[in-house]
């Protein structure tokens, strides 16, 4: 009852708040402006603020010092001060024409008397003010050193951005010295280097504590709807005031009507009535049928009569408290979900979050750090410096910046919901810019050790949000481990990757496996295909079929990382599908591998000489492998050569020039045999009986070349290449498969083609409607979206008439 009795007192006082401005003269004192604050008030019109909002803060702040102080005063002096509710109320009042109105910010702190208006509005009593003063007019305001934030009352003067004319209604507690302390009124003008003082003709319509009213400014008006005033509290004063802030709303209702005249009582039911007889004249009666119960005729629906009305409420803009200034084990995870949602506007549920606190600097912090459900695609789509609107730094609940200029945190953790809240920091005097001090450097590295803190937990002690962690930032960890060198051992840790035994495994735990003697980490990359496809790969196949393990890369940023690592564990990583593959167990059977490699080199000498010939524009070497099993060749990258995956991702990124250096790069490859193939076995064969006759069968070697073209361009096609000639490929293909099917491969397809009519040079009598487009400007709209119809005569979509 006592809230309610306090809030209907504030509403009647802001019924007539600005009518203290029609006081008698005689009794108004006019005073002028110390010479600093005429020149405070300018340069904070002018360009102290880099945003209008601030007003806002400012005055909430104020009135939450004289709460503060206030609380303190009465815990020490007996008597001081009623027992009305310590709050802050915002009230928006517009002008029957709707051009202009006022705003009302009260509060039931300390309150100030007649003295105290004049010496804390108009006079700056800190030594050392002047030289500021000259130095904010010779220079950006943005900048300096020294934290002047309460050393004189320059958030007051912010009231001065939005308003013509303010009036600063005061009244001190009651206490035994002054039992009755009575009201005054503090007035002045933006444009005005005095300002009045008077008693409020009112009389005491304040309990205690300070009422101020802004008349607003014609560019002003927005901050009189209630929607904007709720998301600048929500912003900057949320959590900048331990005191409930009340904001005034109105909203309407339907309510029933009530009825003028009263209900009528039923008429006494009459004997005839009873035996269901009713008289119509002395000759005739009439007998009515009455229906059973179980027909009795359903009662009309009456539907009540109702009527808009305008409710006013107060609603409690700062309901949720700071939670990161209490212990964590006294959060429950509601608190947590209702703060996150309320805080950053997210509806979903977090997948995780960290409570901490610490010291950097000589600076006391504490903070929560959220990790979001999902990373919106928005921030992958920022090309220039990354906004983080979403990391917010405060100082003593105050909201600050959130713009940390070149200790912005690093892209790859960008997009994470925090809130660090400092004890302490310097500030410039319009508390709108961090100064330049050692925890701000830090705190880039304190939000970074806290999340990477947060995954290691989920990794450890929770796997089913670890598996949310890994689907929605498993490419962040990727992305982090290669632009942040100073972090990368730890954010490394924390990818998980996929290979031909296991899935979901880290670097260490592929190390742990490794076979004895080897020396490299194997990997085989092929952007845009399926694990289950990459297995199947011929440069995997001998690995697979002796039990190596393979690292399986699917996306574009698993090869950047790994040329960024190059190493883990000292162990460098190879691609397989590159030379110099090499398994680790060669030294044991060296003398007899070096053996049986000479033999195989000799026998197949005169297959691999022609063949040298005849892939000359192809590759630059012809080899027998060591990496193959079953199939019959391959195509592979030398060491400084483009893989079949990097040309993919080269030609996708961009339609790259042809040049010579390009050109060259992508020609080193070789082209390797499996002298175990029945295939490679019978191209030698037939090599031989080439080279044994005395003249050459020009027919059989033709034929002998293309069988060889095709084993070429099937070798590129499996390594993931692209061939020379698609067309010139398929055309081979098709004579080769004519005659293993006994068709004659001069035969042509039977032509029956009915010709076009004869050539016509007149212009159409009516105008030709145009042909559907499938690729328009609008084909993403929403009538794209929806089932087309064609007109048969004019060809126009007719979904919408239908």
């Amino acid at each position: 009852m006592r809230i309610l009795f306090s809030l209907l007192l504030l509403s009647l006082t802001f019924v007539s708040a600005v009518s203290a401005q029609d006081a008698d003269d005689t009794q108004k004192t006019k005073f002028d402006y110390q010479s600093d604050v005429t020149r405070l008030r300018k340069i904070v019109i002018n360009s102290l603020y880099s945003h209008r909002d601030v007003w806002l803060r400012e005055l909430i702040s104020n009135s939450n010092d004289a709460l503060e102080k206030f609380r303190l005063t009465s815990l020490t002096k007996k008597g001081f001060g009623n027992d009305d509710p310590l709050n802050i109320t915002v009230k928006a009042i517009r002008d029957e024409d709707e051009k202009g109105g006022k705003i009302i910010i009260t509060d039931t702190g300390i309150g100030m008397s007649k003295d105290e208006l004049a010496a804390n509005l108009g006079t700056l009593a800190k030594s050392g003010t002047t030289e500021f003063l000259n130095r904010a007019e010779n220079a950006d305001t943005t900048t300096g050193t020294g934290n002047l934030i309460g050393a004189f009352g320059v958030g007051f003067y912010s009231s001065f951005l939005v308003a013509d004319r303010v009036y600063v209604a005061s009244r001190p507690p009651r206490s035994k010295e002054i039992p009755e302390p009575e009201q005054w009124v503090f007035s002045s003008s933006s444009d005005e280097s005095s300002f009045e003082i008077y008693p409020d003709p009112r009389g005491a319509t304040l309990g205690q504590g300070t009422e101020i009213t802004l008349i607003m400014k014609p560019d002003a008006v927005k901050y009189l709807s209630t929607n904007v005033l709720t998301e600048l509290i929500d912003k900057h004063s949320a959590f900048s005031s331990t005191f409930p802030i009340y904001l005034f709303t109105q909203k309407t209702e339907e309510v029933p009507v009530e009825e003028d005249e009263p209900t009528k009582e039923p008429e006494t039911v009459s004997e005839p009535e009873k035996e269901n007889i009713i008289d119509l004249d002395d000759d005739e009666a009439l007998i009515e049928d009455v229906p059973t119960e179980e027909e009795e005729k359903p009662e009309e629906l009456v539907v009540p009569k109702t009527k808009t009305i305008t409710v006013d409420e107060w609603v409690h803009a700062n309901s949720h408290p700071p939670i990161w200034t209490r212990d964590p084990k006294d959060v429950t995870e509601v608190e947590y979900l209702d703060f996150y949602r309320s805080t950053f506007k997210d509806y979903r549920k977090p997948i995780g979050w960290h409570h901490f606190s610490g010291d950097a600097a000589g600076t006391s912090f504490k903070g929560i750090i959220f990790l979001p459900e999902k990373i919106e695609d928005a921030h992958w789509q920022q090309t220039g410096p990354l906004e983080q609107k979403d990391i917010r730094l405060m100082v003593k609940h105050v909201f600050i910046t959130s713009e940390f200029g070149s200790d912005r945190l690093p892209k790859w953790a960008s997009w994470v919901r925090v809130i660090i809240d400092a004890d302490d920091l310097p500030l410039n005097v319009s508390r709108e810019t961090l100064q330049s001090s050692k925890f701000i450097k830090q705190m880039k590295g304190i939000i970074l050790r806290h999340l990477l803190i947060l995954f290691n937990r989920l990794a450890t002690d929770d796997l089913e949000k670890w598996a949310l962690v890994t689907k929605h930032y498993g490419m962040i960890f990727k992305f982090g481990a290669v632009e942040d060198t100073k972090n990368r051992d730890r954010l490394i840790n924390l990818v998980r990757f996929e290979t031909t035994q296991r899935q979901n495994i880290t670097l260490d735990q592929y190390v742990e496996n490794k076979r004895k003697g080897q020396s490299q980490i194997f990997y085989m990359a092929d952007s845009g295909k399926t694990t289950e496809q990459i297995k199947r790969s011929v440069f995997v196949e001998k690995l697979e079929a002796r039990g190596y393990e393979v690292l399986l890369f699917t996306e574009p940023l698993d090869e950047v990382l790994v040329n960024t690592l190059r190493k883990h564990k000292k162990l460098p990583f190879q691609d397989v599908a590159k030379a110099g593959l090499k398994f680790g167990d060669e030294d044991g059977e060296e003398e007899d591998s070096k053996e049986a490699q000479k033999k195989l080199e000799e026998k197949f000498k005169p297959l691999i000489e022609w063949l040298k010939e005849e892939t000359k524009d192809v590759v630059r070497d012809v080899v027998i492998s060591n990496r193959l099993v079953t199939s019959a060749c391959a195509v592979v990258a030398e060491a400084l050569g483009y893989t079949a995956n990097v040309e993919r991702l080269m030609n996708a990124a961009h339609n790259q020039e042809k040049s010579e250096a390009v050109e060259f790069l992508k020609k080193l490859r070789t082209l390797e045999i499996n002298p175990k193939s029945p295939l490679i076995e019978g191209l030698l064969a037939r090599v031989e009986g080439l080279n044994n006759g005395e003249e050459k069968d020009a027919e059989f070697e033709k034929e002998l070349k293309e069988v060889a073209s095709i084993l070429i361009d099937g070798a590129l096609v499996r390594s993931g290449f692209q061939v020379h000639d698609s067309n010139e490929f398929f055309i081979r293909v098709d004579r080769v498969l004519r005659r293993s099917l006994g068709v004659s491969e001069t035969a042509r397809a039977k032509v029956d083609v009915k010709p076009a009519p004869e050539v016509d040079p007149t212009e159409p009598e009516e105008e030709v409607p145009e042909s559907p487009q499938y690729f328009s400007d609008d084909m993403f709209s929403d009538s794209f979206m929806k089932p087309m119809v064609l007109d048969k005569d004019t060809g126009e979509n007719i979904h919408d008439e239908l």
